[in-house]
Order: structure tokens, then C-alpha cells, then sequence
């Protein structure tokens, strides 16, 4: 039997969506206004927590026509799904909310405000409980507004800018300049062993700032002039020692913290070379085997002894492509 190398078996998390983004319709503003009074609008609070409904996994909206008759100046369109469009304002729990703790995405709790049946939930820790349209709509309203935090003034002269095409572009009042929502390419590279197609170790490593037992597969920035896959051969080296090779794409994710973009790749290295982690930036670096690895998946986020118990493994959370990688690669055949 010929064994295949291995796949991203679903889509990940935040790269789910259904809206149809309609960008004709931000150059025309007559039918967004029309169309506004059967609008609905998320909201998203100074802390980028937007309201879902408690137990369900759909965003909390309101009518549109609660903000106005039009669409107010600070309004973003989203885009249209079931011939409703969608839009984001700023706004904020209301009366006195009660302080619960949630499940996360990362394995920890999450402090939510409640008000009324409804939670105010981040998209890092709940973007993986919503639904596909609500996870498209979270992430871009999230990506839209971080951007605008930024984009408050011309690169170009420093002059105050104002948004304009409702929300997707700024525009400098001094000398009439267009910006538009920057993405920061990054590459997330899952590395494995040389036995077989798909390997039989995979290359695993920590940031010091992360919880106890908490790996991951190694990422970094794309730097300017550097390819996609020149980047993967190089951070992997900077950051752990190993030199990859057979670097291929497996797909990618919208990652608006701040403002990146995750491009999954996956190459192969010798296992048998020792890792030389970076000092500040990587605490540890390890090959893992693929039934331990397995393990982790089984055990739903508790940490699970490895390596004869000598460390223990914390899976990344469901909101990353990072699991989703390190999933199609445990379930592979090795071949």
C-alpha cells in the first residue's frame, strides 16, 4: 500500500467562514444604507471580547436600527450571509455584569463578563466553540478593528486619517493618502522524522512564557525579500538548530494577534542531530513520538507524561492551526 504524505484533515478554526465578504457593496454607500435597517451588528468592547449567547455557539448581535437610522461613522461592514449584512461596532457590557470563569481554548479559564444570558468571550479562547459564520465574522471584525487601532495616522506625513469604505480603508486628511488593513505573513512549520513518508517523531518546542508543560511546532515572521519556504529553513535553524528540508504547504489561518496571517508548511529533518535551543527564546525543544502524541489528543487538554515521564505535554489550544497540524500528522500513516 502506498502511503501518502499526510494532510490538514480539516479546516482550522479561524479559518472558517460563510459570509460573503461583498467588497463592491464599500464603494456603495446608498445600498449599504438601504439595506441597514435589516442589518445586524456584533459588538466588540475595548478588551476585543464580543457578547455569544450562553450554551450556544452564535454570536449575541443587535438590530442595527438600536444604533441609528444609518450606519453611524465608526461602523464596519462585514459582509452579507442569507441575504442579512453584517457590521461590527465598538460597544460594551451594559448595567452590572457578573465575573464567570469559562473553559478556554488554550487549556485555561477565561474571565467573562454575563449579562442577561450572554457571555463576552474573547476569539483566542472561544473562537473554536462558535459556528462557522460566527468564527468568520469574529476574526475579521477582530482583524479590522486592531488594524484601525493602528492606522490613525499617515505613514507618510503623520496627519490624522479617517476611515473610510466603511471600515477598509483609511485615508490621510492632509494629503488624501489610501491605506488598507496590513497583514503580517508568519510561517508555522510542523517538522518530523526521516522513517518513512510522514515520520515517526515530531519536532516539538516551548517559549519560556508559556504554561508548564504547554509545546507547540515552531513559527516565526516572514522578513522582507525572504520566500515562504526560506523562511521555515531558517527559523527552524535560528530557533531549535535543525535543518529542514522537503518543505511543503499544508494550508493557513487568519491570526489577528495582532495582525498575522499562519501559512502551515511541513518539512522533515534528522532526528538524530542534536537541538540547540535558542537562548531567551525557545526553554526547550524535544522529538516526540507519535503515540505520545496521540496521547495528549486523548487526553483533552491534562498534561500527559512523555519521554519515559521525564516531561509532560500540553497540546496547543483549538483555536490554532498548530493543532490542527500536529492532529493530521498523529493520525497519519507513518508509511
Amino acid at each position: 500500500m502506498t502511503v501518502a504524505p499526510f494532510t490538514l484533515g480539516r479546516l482550522p478554526t479561524l479559518s472558517r467562514s460563510t459570509v460573503d465578504r461583498q467588497e463592491t457593496l464599500r464603494t456603495n454607500p446608498e445600498r449599504l444604507r438601504a439595506r441597514w435597517p435589516d442589518a445586524q451588528v456584533m459588538l466588540l468592547d475595548k478588551q476585543l471580547r464580543t457578547p455569544v449567547r450562553e450554551g450556544e455557539a452564535v454570536l449575541a448581535t443587535r438590530k442595527a436600527l438600536t444604533f441609528g437610522e444609518e450606519p453611524p461613522a465608526d461602523a464596519v461592514f462585514l459582509g452579507e450571509w442569507q441575504g442579512v449584512d453584517y457590521w461590527s461596532l465598538p460597544g460594551e457590557p451594559e448595567g452590572e455584569p457578573e465575573i464567570v470563569e469559562i473553559p478556554g481554548s488554550w487549556g485555561m479559564p477565561e474571565e467573562a463578563p454575563r449579562v442577561d444570558g450572554e457571555l463576552w468571550v474573547t476569539l483566542r479562547a472561544h473562537g473554536d466553540q462558535l459556528d462557522d459564520t460566527a468564527a468568520g465574522l469574529f476574526t475579521t471584525a477582530q482583524a479590522l478593528r486592531v488594524w484601525h487601532r493602528q492606522a490613525r495616522f499617515c505613514v507618510r506625513d503623520g496627519s490624522p486619517t479617517h476611515l473610510v469604505q466603511f471600515g477598509w480603508a483609511s485615508k490621510c486628511e492632509a494629503c488624501g493618502r489610501e491605506e488598507y488593513p496590513r497583514t503580517d505573513p508568519a510561517i508555522i512549520c510542523l517538522v518530523h522524522d526521516e522513517e518513512g513518508v510522514n515520520g515517526s517523531h515530531v519536532l516539538l518546542a516551548r517559549q519560556p512564557v508559556w504554561p508548564p508543560g504547554r509545546y507547540s511546532v515552531l513559527a516565526g515572521f516572514v522578513e522582507a525579500g525572504e520566500s515562504l519556504e526560506g523562511c521555515c529553513v531558517r527559523e527552524i535553524r535560528e530557533e531549535v538548530g535543525a535543518d529542514v528540508h522537503d518543505v511543503r504547504y499544508l494550508g493557513s489561518q487568519p491570526w489577528p494577534f495582532p495582525r498575522s496571517i499562519m501559512l502551515g508548511f511541513a518539512a522533515r529533518a534528522d532526528a538524530s542531530r542534536p537541538l540547540v535551543p535558542a537562548d531567551g527564546e525557545i526553554e526547550a525543544a524535544l522529538w516526540v513520538p507519535r503515540a505520545e502524541v496521540r496521547a495528549a489528543f486523548e487526553a483533552k487538554g491534562r498534561p500527559v507524561p512523555i519521554l519515559d515521564g521525564t516531561s509532560e505535554l500540553i497540546l496547543p489550544g483549538n483555536s490554532s492551526i498548530a493543532r490542527v497540524m500536529l492532529e493530521a500528522w498523529a493520525y497519519a500513516e507513518r508509511g
